[in-house]
């Protein structure tokens, strides 16, 4: 947090099938495995250009109806709310580890964009996938959740949430 590519929108992307991006969703796939995260965005590894890729674990919640989903791909992403519902979660996020916050997201979302090969996705997500994916896209606009969070005095560490949990 704080790093100025992280406050800014970044860049779209002219060629979705150049060999430059491939190497860098390669990169950010690893980035992504090594931190056991479930998305990241380009301006998270410092490139300012408008790539998100993401995935959903297997669900063991019974409240959230989001399937398993493996890593999906976005060059120059859009999502727009399919309606005004939205829904409190928590999230972290890789850039600013160790905390979690209470985030409000659109219940349901629609997003397109363009995979490395050329194929285009236009999708409509509910539950974990659509906050999945309106996370990562915040990041391309210089957006971190606690922006987006009503109340602050939500945001805490994990060790803290553990402890207090814990009795």
């Amino acid at each position: 947090m704080g790093h100025p590519v992280l406050r800014r929108q970044a860049d779209t992307i002219e060629d979705p099938t150049s060999p430059d991006v491939r190497l860098l969703v390669r990169d950010m796939l690893e980035t992504m495995a090594d931190a056991n995260g479930l998305g990241l965005a380009a301006p998270q590894v410092h490139v300012a250009k408008r790539l998100v890729i993401f995935h959903l674990p297997p669900s063991g919640n019974v409240q959230d109806n989001s399937e398993e989903m493996p890593v999906r791909v976005l060059v120059n992403p859009t999502v727009e709310a399919l309606d005004d519902e939205r829904e409190d979660g928590w999230e972290g996020c890789l850039s600013l580890p160790g905390l979690r916050g209470l985030v409000p997201r659109f219940q349901r979302v629609r997003y397109r964009g363009i995979r490395p090969n050329g194929e285009i996705v236009d999708t409509v997500a509910e539950g974990l996938h659509a906050r999945v994916v309106q996370h990562e896209c915040d990041h391309l606009d210089g957006i971190l959740y606690p922006m987006r969070m009503t109340d602050l005095s939500t945001l805490s560490f994990e060790s803290e949430m553990r402890h207090t949990a814990d009795g």
